[in-house]
């Protein structure tokens, strides 16, 4: 194993003395790995989310303005604490009460209700993710994965919570994004978590494997490397199978799983496009790069979300993060 770390215990600590470090607009609580925003607005309903780490620039990148106010750091592919949970819900509490946007995963669903249950005083609602396509239920979860979707529903609740809608509304428009939107990944190598030190899982030279999850779960099925042609079918005919996207015009993500080069994720993506276009469905708006990953995984996932007007006017307003940023 090849890691650009000091000590495997120290990854997740160290990486975050960097964030902030290099982001201006936040400060880390490295006590309880917390990033989040430095220029909290009063009166505003405060954004949280978190997971384990090795998915970057998910959570701790898309803090800022338009997006979160605080992100729970876990160790990798683990779950933050209850605790680390609690700590970023009573930062980014402004007193207009606190959504959690949370991935469906068990540990995580468990350890946001127990820190809003320990969160006196704060007003507290959430939202479960669960949008890949590929598996019903896996090692990890009861139901479907929360994947790349996330990225989507933290900007646009995000742009909604920076106008001042209230919580009501910001859990309301959470769950429409959820209910309008899927994702299917798939991997060409598996990835390699520091404090195991070896590959996560066996995938032959000659294979790659449908379906696969952000912490290496096992997918749908394996198959002998396709063209990226093929791959794209095999993605984005699940997704168009569980919902009928003809309707409004979707966002698309094509998302890089973080050992895939951005060259290839543009080859693959005119593929998906031109499925897209065979199946009748419009695409208003377009996200080409790594934005959920799994560590130093070569694959790819994308991401179809059917935006209205109101949606599409949400997504495009301003946002400043590391991880995303338009409009400023």
């Amino acid at each position: 194993m090849k890691k650009l770390i000091n000590a495997v215990d120290d990854a997740v600590s160290d990486a975050l003395k960097g964030v902030e470090a290099a982001d201006p607009r936040v400060s880390v609580d490295h006590d309880q790995k917390v990033v989040y925003r430095k220029n909290m607005k009063p009166g505003k309903v405060g954004l949280v989310s978190g997971g384990g780490s090795g998915h970057e620039p998910l959570h701790g990148g898309y803090v800022g303005y338009g997006m979160l106010d605080a992100a729970a750091a876990g160790e990798v592919f683990t779950s933050p604490t209850p605790e680390q949970v609690l700590r970023a819900t009573e930062l980014a509490n402004q007193g207009a009460g606190v959504l959690h946007i949370v991935k469906n995963y068990t540990g995580d669903v468990m350890n946001f209700e127990m820190a809003a249950e320990m969160a006196d005083g704060v007003e507290v609602k959430a939202v479960v993710v669960a949008d890949d396509v590929a598996v019903q239920d896996s090692l990890y979860t009861a139901g479907r994965r929360g994947v790349g979707l996330t990225v989507l529903v933290e900007k646009i609740v995000g742009a909604a919570a920076e106008e001042g809608r209230d919580l009501a509304g910001c859990e309301a428009l959470a769950q429409k994004v959820c209910d309008r939107g899927r994702s299917m990944g798939m991997a060409l190598t598996s990835c390699t978590v520091p404090a195991v030190g070896h590959p996560t899982f066996d995938l032959p030279e000659d294979e790659m494997e449908i379906g696969i999850g952000i912490h290496g779960e096992p997918g749908r099925e394996r198959f002998k490397i396709e063209s990226a042609a093929s791959i794209a079918k095999r993605l984005v005919e699940p997704i168009l199978e569980d919902r009928d996207f003809t309707g409004d015009p979707v966002i698309v993500m094509m998302n890089g799983m973080g050992g895939t080069p951005l060259s290839e994720l543009y080859l693959i993506y005119a593929d998906v496009k031109a499925l897209l276009d065979a199946r009748g469905v419009k695409v208003a708006r377009v996200m080409v790069g790594n934005y959920i990953t799994s560590l130093d995984m070569a694959g790819c996932s994308v991401t179809l979300l059917a935006a209205d007007d109101e949606l599409l006017k949400l997504f495009d307003a301003p946002v400043d993060t590391a991880g995303l940023r338009w409009g400023m």
